[in-house]
């Protein structure tokens, strides 16, 4: 068995998608922000609370769907992937958005534990993209904004850590 497609290789792979041992994690960021600040951007800032909820929601959905749809379709950049409005439309929206991305990150999880996928093999939307790279992408580009979602919680004196 390649070393790749080892069990524990594939468990630590799951458990990327939404580890906490270094930073926050989504879950905890994402939690308790009052809805008032969920669409105000910070000063000095780029982007509120929301805008940067629904980009990692819409990205990480799109991340799966390329990896399981074989007639996938590529979204057009920026414009599909970031909220023109810095506000949710509702507090169902927000949740909504913290639901769908939970459902997908579990979806990912499950496509990174499943042996019937070779993780070195390439995607059949794509042209040269693998699963691990696909996996370790998403994982990357969550890291990268929660992070982002921490600075706005603070900015916002809304960050309970």
């Amino acid at each position: 068995m390649a070393t790749l497609q080892r069990p524990e290789i594939r468990s630590s792979l799951a458990r990327l998608l939404d580890w906490e041992d270094a930073h926050a994690g989504f879950d905890k960021v994402v939690a308790g922000l009052p809805a008032d600040l969920r669409g105000k951007v910070p000063p000095g800032l780029p982007y509120s609370a929301w805008q940067l909820l629904e980009h990692l929601r819409i990205t990480q959905e799109d991340i799966l769907q390329f990896c399981i749809d074989p007639e996938y379709h590529e979204r057009s950049w920026p414009d599909d992937y970031w909220p023109k409005a810095p506000a949710p439309p509702s507090s169902a929206a927000w949740d909504a958005s913290v639901a769908g991305f939970r459902r997908d990150r579990e979806a990912l999880k499950q496509l990174a534990l499943d042996t019937e996928i070779d993780l070195t093999a390439r995607v059949p939307a794509g042209t040269d993209q693998t699963y691990l790279r696909e996996l370790l992408l998403v994982a990357d580009h969550t890291a990268y904004h929660v992070g982002q979602l921490v600075v706005v919680r603070r900015a916002l004196g809304a960050w309970p850590g």
